[in-house]
């Protein structure tokens, strides 16, 4: 097992082989250590908990220890089993769990309760933040039924209105994230109303340049087209009966969303009404980033925080290579 090389590997379908690659890393490489921002909040422990006992990580809870001890009696977790470490508020404990991270004393940064204004504050600072360069973006990746793959959506939760410049950035995150489950080359969708490029529509636009970009070799490492409707960008019947030749047309693997209102609303129907198992991490950064909604699931950060345990260290192992 020490000898396993995590340089190839087979490209992850559901939620399932996600969690046991994660599983198997953990096991070969032992548990990465996350730094979790603000934890005073239930699902935050059952999740950081829950991926504990499962070997995935050791998590460094930053908070208010009084709080955080009491939220964990009444989920009858065991304190003595948490390494709790105290800070003054939520912005102190952004501030001290990025700089865990930035250290290299930890490999995952994890949102709490905390404002994501003031968690990207702190991973953002000039001094001793997790910047790289590129712009941040957030890729949620789900199971939807009858699919044989896992999707990738980007970004509903912040970019707010993305200009073309920073949509490739979005666009090249999402495939960086693709790649490093295995699926290379991922399929991407540039999703618009229409799947027709209409110069009244400045999203059409965008999407014809970035595929046209894409096609002489100025992005790399996918297969993108657009504009593309989410009918014929996911259902192969729906793009024969409107006629629609492209590698991608039905076939996508990521969708790549024109700002955060639609992305927001695209996630949060997922999760809500389709009941999908999801996670979600920012790209971009010098470390995986853990930021879910505070209302998402106990599921939901559990499963972000697996992912986030095979791009840490997946991305080694390509950067490598």
């Amino acid at each position: 097992m020490e000898t396993l090389d995590f340089r190839e590997i087979q490209p992850l379908r559901d939620m399932t082989s996600l969690l046991e690659l994660a599983r198997l890393i953990a096991q070969v490489k032992g548990p990465k250590k996350v730094a979790v921002a603000a934890a005073e909040e239930a699902h935050v422990i059952e999740a950081a908990n829950e991926a504990r006992i499962e070997g995935l990580v050791h998590p460094v809870l930053f908070g208010n220890p009084e709080r955080i001890r009491r939220i964990a009696n009444e989920l009858r977790i065991r304190t003595q089993n948490l390494d709790i470490r105290p800070a003054k508020n939520p912005v102190e404990a952004a501030e001290l769990a990025t700089k865990l991270v930035s250290s290299g004393e930890a490999d995952i940064l994890m949102k709490g309760m905390v404002q994501s204004s003031d968690f990207l504050r702190a991973a953002l600072n000039r001094e001793w933040g997790l910047r790289t360069g590129r712009l941040l973006s957030h890729v949620l990746l789900y199971e939807a039924k009858g699919y044989d793959r896992l999707f990738f959506m980007s970004d509903g939760a912040m970019n707010i209105n993305p200009d073309l410049k920073a949509k490739i950035q979005i666009v090249e995150n999402a495939v960086r994230l693709a790649h490093l489950l295995g699926i290379n080359p991922p399929k991407v969708a540039l999703l618009a109303a229409v799947e027709v490029v209409n110069p009244e529509m400045d999203t059409a636009v965008e999407d014809a340049i970035i595929a046209k970009m894409a096609d002489r070799g100025q992005i790399k490492g996918a297969i993108i087209d657009g504009p593309l409707a989410l009918d014929n960008a996911v259902s192969e019947e729906a793009a024969r009966i409107k006629g629609i030749k492209s590698p991608v047309a039905g076939k996508a693997d990521i969708l790549i969303v024109d700002n955060i209102d639609v992305g927001n609303v695209f996630y949060k129907s997922l999760i809500y009404f389709a009941r999908v198992r999801g996670a979600g991490i920012i790209m971009g950064a010098r470390a995986p980033m853990v930021l879910t909604s505070r209302a998402d699931p106990e599921e939901v950060k559990f499963l972000s925080l697996a992912t986030a345990v095979i791009a840490a260290e997946r991305a080694q192992y390509l950067d490598e290579a």
